[in-house]
């Protein structure tokens, strides 16, 4: 089985692309279905179209105000992103779409279900958000999956900008960026006639920008999962959340649920779709029964080997047997997200879209996303002047996600030992992140960093925050701590260092000197998490 993926150039329908001599681009191939990732150098080509961006409200910068996803006064006024769309001719409305929300795993499902959707031989367009290297990577458009082109964004937005320069001043400079970006999205995808396109909610669902998709042209409405991230901007309960996403339910259109939820959680999003006349398929009914079998490796990564059964009587009578389906997407949350996205196409299957089981299990097969349990090549750790350590990327910022990256790790090495390397926005739960990381596995050493959130400093965590934080969490859940000292003395054997360093490089390199220095006969894991920023600034240093 091959992981990755093989890039090609030439999907844009706009006009014919441009080889850039100073992309530097790391190929990888996967039965024939093609990723990249690309370094943001070709975001010079880009410089106007980021600075107009960077003009306006950043909401990924500054932090999500109190109660803005909701439907109350607080709330994204949902009525200037559908005031744009009609100054542009509605571009959403050329095309179908699937509309995803969730708190986790959302941007997940949209890929795999893209891939499918390619491998059936669909043009898609995908949008989702946030991107690890370069802006582009929010939006995909064709049959390989590949970001949209420098030359095809800055063609749309010249094609649009005296509009949104109009608009910009005719709602008194309140657009935001997400909504600019998003109505860019909208028009690549009816400029390219995309067949269906893939839409990830930014924040909630009912006040999201890209909730202005009317139920004609909906294929279905998904929601992942609910969980308490944005808490204070969706509510302040997990019921207001809930009901903050189920805003993306439209009259008579199919909603498929991910799950697992508490009962009374899913009460209420069955409930809206009941009032919105709406049928619903669940990933999570008693007739999916979906496992890991086992872990393997290829190209010194490991992947999953799953059976996926779904049998779905309720509503709908649809169902599925894939077997030794090799996904390269690790952990259970991971397998779910599958589960969930293949729900989506029987879903499509049964609107009348032309999707093979055939085509369901090349999808999730050559799915793969940066930073969401990545493990770095033994190549890649020795460009980063690590040669033979295993490294783990993971952008997990919550406590749900963190017990995911908790569980991926056990999965994948049940007796490895840890390094933790942490950075983090400001606007996360800190200590129950950490008691869920420090409940997983015994860990050597916490090193507390930082990193830009959004390009800019103004939601970064400080590495001493972080540090107290983790220090309490630590005492906590009954580990010994080891605040400062000699680390290498046999009477710290047993404690758990933390330690603060702004440098993301020799919080690795330390790191990985105490994994080899405590247990040089057992296998040792760095992990960087806390955000997909300190992710990103991994993959920045080794793509150049």
């Amino acid at each position: 089985m091959t992981i990755f993926m093989v890039l090609k150039c030439g999907i844009s329908n706009l006009h014919a692309r441009k080889i850039l001599a100073s992309a530097t681009i790391v190929h990888f191939k996967n039965k024939g279905l093609e990723r990249c990732i690309s370094t943001n150098s070709d975001d010079l080509q880009l410089k106007e179209f980021l600075e107009y961006l960077d003009n306006l409200k950043n909401y990924e910068k500054s932090g999500v105000p109190k109660g803005a996803g909701t439907e109350s006064a607080d709330g994204f006024d949902l009525g200037r992103m559908k005031r744009l769309m009609q100054r542009l001719d509605n571009p959403q409305s050329k095309f179908k779409a699937v509309h995803i929300a969730g708190t986790k795993g959302k941007g997940s499902t949209a890929t795999f279900l893209s891939n499918i959707l390619r491998a059936e031989g669909y043009s898609v367009g995908c949008y989702t958000s946030p991107h690890i290297r370069t802006i582009r990577e929010r939006i995909s458009i064709g049959r390989l999956g590949e970001p949209v082109s420098a030359e095809s964004l800055i063609f749309v937005f010249h094609k649009i900008k005296e509009i949104l320069d109009q608009a910009i001043e005719q709602e008194h400079g309140c657009l935001s960026h997400f909504e600019v970006l998003t109505a860019v999205a909208f028009m690549l995808f009816a400029e390219e006639n995309v067949d269906i396109a893939v839409i990830e909610a930014g924040l909630g669902g009912a006040r999201d920008a890209t909730n202005v998709i009317c139920s004609s042209g909906l294929a279905a409405s998904v929601i992942t999962t609910i969980g308490e991230e944005h808490l204070s901007a969706l509510g302040g309960s997990l019921e207001s959340i809930a009901r903050a996403k189920s805003g993306i339910i439209k009259h008579g259109r199919p909603l498929v649920l991910g799950g697992p939820f508490l009962p009374h959680i899913e009460q209420i999003l069955r409930g809206k779709a009941f009032s919105m006349f709406s049928p619903v398929l669940s990933a999570s009914d008693p007739g999916n029964r979906s496992i890991i079998k086992g872990l393997s490796r290829f190209n010194d990564k490991p992947c999953q080997s799953c059976d996926i059964l779904i049998q779905v009587e309720r509503e709908f009578q649809l169902s599925i047997e894939l077997f030794d389906v090799n996904l390269c997407m690790l952990g259970t949350h991971q397998l779910q997200n599958a589960v969930t996205a293949t729900c989506t196409a029987l879903c499509l299957g049964n609107q009348g879209w032309r999707i093979s089981d055939r085509s369901i299990r090349a999808g999730l097969e050559c799915t793969y996303l940066p930073g969401r349990s990545q493990f770095l090549t033994y190549k890649e750790a020795e460009a980063l002047g690590l040669p033979g350590a295993t490294i783990l990327l993971d952008g997990a910022h919550t406590k749900e996600s963190a017990k995911a990256l908790s569980d991926t790790v056990t999965l994948a090495f049940p007796e490895a030992r840890l390094t933790v390397v942490v950075a983090m926005a400001s606007d996360k739960d800190h200590l129950a992140f950490a008691k869920e990381i420090l409940l997983g596995r015994k860990v050597e050493a916490i090193f507390l960093t930082e990193v830009n959130i959004g390009g800019d400093n103004i939601r970064t965590t400080s590495a001493l925050t972080l540090r107290n934080i983790w220090i309490q969490a630590c005492r906590e859940v009954g580990i010994n701590v080891l605040e400062e000292g000699n680390w290498e003395a046999e009477e710290s054997e047993d404690k758990t260092i933390v330690l603060v360093e702004k440098s993301l490089q020799i919080s690795m390199r330390q790191g990985c000197q105490i994994l080899r220095a405590r247990r040089r006969t057992q296998s040792g894991i760095i992990v960087v998490t806390g955000s997909l920023h300190i992710v990103s600034s991994v993959l920045g240093s080794l793509q150049g």
